[in-house]
Order: structure tokens, then sequence, then C-alpha cells
């Protein structure tokens, strides 16, 4: 968890933000899909 906050923070991306994201939207996501929710893309 703690290189996925430091990820967004080396991306310019609120990790905070990008969490609330990725959370919602992770169980309806298709599994052949989920790198488009690194906080790079």
């Amino acid at each position: 968890m703690y290189s996925l906050i430091a990820t967004a923070k080396l991306n310019d991306v609120d990790p905070r933000a990008w969490l609330v994201d990725v959370l919602a939207r992770i169980a309806d996501y298709p599994t052949s899909r989920l790198d488009e929710l690194l906080p790079w893309n």
C-alpha cells in the first residue's frame, strides 16, 4: 500500500483521491484491464 501511495505522489496524483476512485471502481473492473487503474495511467 505504501508503494502505491508513494508512486501516486511521484506521478503528481493526489493519493487519497486516487485511492477513493480505484476502490470505488475496482470491483466492477475487468481483471485484464487493472493496469489502467495504476497511478501513472
